[in-house]
């Protein structure tokens, strides 16, 4: 269920009288409503979302000047940090917050993958700073964070992606990831488009089953739930356009009763029918 706090209130009281045994819910995202008739010279405009400008526009112009003038504050030395990176460090790192991050192929065998973590805790002032504590001491990084109110009054559900080996999670907390399980993740996508590409956005939209959520003269605001691979997925093909802005939630999640493993379905094809 997405929508204001009213909303998800209203949809927890009806359906307590069911009984509700377990919730899993994000923060709140927003993104800021373009007001009609207003120009936007700092947006990626690009030939597929305004083709009447094709020609007379850059794509990159305000991004490549923006680049230039910060670059020309940059020295070669970082003075003033206390642990400077200067360019002939020899400095390694894993991209963990890379959206493709964690997909592990067959050749990989350093066992490293995102591990998804669901934590029932008390709910109290501090007890998101103990429970980051405890993973960021140990040297974990966090890919994704969710924190709501749980099926219980006074406790709270932390839902969060850790990357890491099955065997060093395992001695973290409970994992998720080794049991079936349902997650979603709530993206707020906006795109550079006029009136004559609105109509192909608002098609790729449909097929996303993306809703449309803010409209303006130079830009759209969609609205998509869904897992890691439908995000990205649409994000690639509304890139053309010129994306302006992108708000994304934390991943939720919850063991599934069914206890249908969605994961064996993934990268398997139904034949064709003649």
């Amino acid at each position: 269920v997405t929508g204001d706090p009213g909303k998800m209130a209203a949809v927890q009281r009806n359906l307590s009288k069911f009984g509700i045994k377990e919730l899993a819910r994000t923060g709140k995202i927003a993104l800021r409503r373009e007001r009609m008739g207003e120009s936007a010279p700092f947006w990626r405009f690009s030939a597929a979302s305004y083709p009447d400008l094709e020609g007379t526009m850059p794509v990159d112009t305000a991004f490549r000047t923006t680049s230039k003038r910060l670059g020309s504050n940059v020295s070669n030395s970082s003075r003033g940090d206390v642990y400077p990176v200067e360019p002939y460090d020899d400095i390694s790192m894993n991209k963990v917050l890379d959206a493709h991050w964690g997909v592990l192929t067959d050749e990989d065998l350093s066992g490293l993958r995102s591990h998804t973590l669901s934590m029932l805790v008390n709910d109290y002032p501090g007890v998101l700073n103990i429970v980051t504590g405890v993973i960021s001491r140990r040297g974990y990084n966090i890919q994704s964070l969710a924190v709501g109110s749980a099926e219980k009054e006074g406790l709270s559900r932390i839902t969060t992606v850790v990357p890491g080996t099955d065997e060093s999670i395992g001695k973290l907390v409970r994992d998720l990831t080794y049991l079936p399980f349902a997650e979603r993740e709530l993206m707020l996508i906006k795109i550079a488009v006029n009136t004559a590409a609105r109509r192909d956005v608002l098609d790729i939209a449909t097929i996303f089953r993306a809703k449309a959520v803010d409209v303006s003269d130079h830009t759209i605001t969609l609205e998509l739930t869904g897992d890691l691979n439908k995000m990205i997925a649409l994000q690639r093909l509304l890139d053309p356009y010129g994306i302006c802005e992108v708000a994304r939630t934390g991943r939720v999640a919850l063991a599934r009763e069914s206890g249908v493993d969605s994961t064996f379905l993934r990268g398997y094809s139904l034949p064709l029918q003649y």
